[in-house]
């Protein structure tokens, strides 16, 4: 079926950005395969009542779970072919509970409670195949679960801080599932907090974008994180299945949030935020279920330094162009000029040029400073010089690692093509 003729759902960007295909180039000996998994397959297959992949297969890795190429898998290729009808969603909550449940709870939470629900049910859950073979509580290492000395490790980085907000956020449905299960004759009593964090996680780091909202795809989310590809999904509504594809090779790390605010001591501050707020405030569309400020953006890698600086955005440009104004006239220039052609304010460079020059320096020093924090933790975790080292380090240890160096090189790459553009303009 042509591309045209299947929809990339929106929502999906945030998990194109977490689930990662673990190509490997060799062999699994028979000890790292995962007890059962050769039986998984086949009862998905059964379920779903069609073949599912003959690209990959299941095995172990140094992260847990994860899938194999079984043959040589070129860009594009369609690795996985997973029915509506064998994915959870929302639509799988007990009706009982799903009348009871409102907007308030997210379905990140949602198809938590059904991973409970089925888990609790065991063998005799439709799912038992699926959910036995989730990871454990003891086999996770996702940030929430970090204590406090973990987590200072990533201080400089923006995950730190949404780790701190996603666990808040647990919580919050936690409480307000536990009043549902209270109102009617379900015990609650065995689903405690980490129970309901563990099953958070869980969709969290393994549901995909849906028509449905999100979904929990069995087979696909052992899709493992190894930065060497991107896998997309694809939802094709007439034939009732979901299409992963292999995308392209990519480097960990590929997106980092910054903030940037207007300085307090700014004699123009007020009228700066209420510019920005209603002009240029980003919103992007991985947030859902958290809180996160109006000034935070994401970047990507810049490829070239001296290309267009694909990967800055433009409304983070915008707003370091309105920082830099230092008279109430030119912000009514900048507005004056946005009504005159497409209407969005600063998106142009600024007719000083000292003043544009000034406006991306400032943007520099950012970068610069969030570079400098990230190599500081970097060096006190220490540099590996032997394989047997590497292997004794803790699992969450090297995490961090990878998490810092990963956003370095984007900061790095902003960094290097904003001092071209300064320059350029000299």
């Amino acid at each position: 079926m042509p591309l045209r003729a299947r929809t990339v759902t929106a929502s999906l960007r945030r998990s194109l950005r977490c689930l990662h295909l673990s190509f490997c180039s060799f062999s699994l000996s028979k000890s790292q395969f995962s007890a059962n998994c050769h039986e998984f397959l086949p009862w998905l297959e059964r379920k779903a009542e069609s073949a599912v992949s003959s690209s990959l297969f299941i095995g172990k890795s140094s992260y847990g779970r994860s899938l194999f190429a079984s043959k040589t898998i070129q860009t594009g290729d369609c690795i996985l072919k997973v029915p509506y009808r064998v994915q959870i969603t929302a639509d799988n909550l007990p009706p009982e509970i799903k009348s009871l449940i409102g907007e308030e709870v997210g379905n990140i939470a949602k198809l938590a409670i059904v991973i409970l629900v089925e888990k609790k049910m065991g063998q005799g859950s439709e799912w038992y195949p699926y959910i036995s073979h989730l990871p454990q509580q003891g086999e996770q290492h996702n940030t929430v679960f970090w204590n406090e000395s973990e987590l200072e490790l990533i201080h400089p980085s923006t995950v730190y801080q949404e780790t701190i907000d996603h666990k808040s956020q647990i919580e919050k449905d936690f409480l307000t599932i536990k009043r549902v299960f209270e109102s009617f004759d379900v015990s609650f009593e065995d689903f405690t907090f980490k129970d309901f964090m563990h099953a958070c996680t869980l969709v969290g780091s393994r549901a995909w974008g849906s028509t449905k909202g999100l979904a929990l795809i069995p087979f696909a989310d052992f899709l493992n994180h190894d930065g060497l590809s991107e896998a997309i999904v694809m939802s094709d509504d007439d034939k009732q299945c979901s299409e992963i594809i292999a995308d392209r090779d990519y480097a960990p790390g590929e997106q980092v949030k910054v903030q940037f605010d207007v300085p307090k001591h700014d004699p123009l501050h007020d009228m700066k935020l209420e510019l920005l707020q209603r002009n240029i405030v980003p919103h992007p569309e991985d947030m859902e279920d958290l809180t996160y400020p109006v000034n935070t953006f994401s970047i990507k890698e810049v490829k070239s330094d001296r290309g267009k600086g694909k990967g800055l955005p433009q409304s983070l440009r915008a707003l370091a162009r309105v920082l830099s104004c230092a008279t109430s006239q030119e912000l009514y220039d900048l507005v004056e000029e946005a009504a005159q052609n497409d209407g969005r304010l600063a998106r142009r460079p600024l007719k000083d040029i000292n003043r544009e020059i000034q406006a991306h320096l400032m943007l520099l020093s950012v970068f610069i400073q969030l570079i400098e924090e990230r190599n500081a933790i970097i060096m006190s975790l220490g540099s590996c010089h032997s394989p047997l080292f590497c292997e004794r380090l803790p699992v969450r240890r090297i995490m961090a690692q990878d998490l810092l160096h990963g956003e370095l090189r984007i900061l790095k790459s902003a960094s290097a093509w904003l001092e071209n553009y300064c320059v350029s303009l000299t």
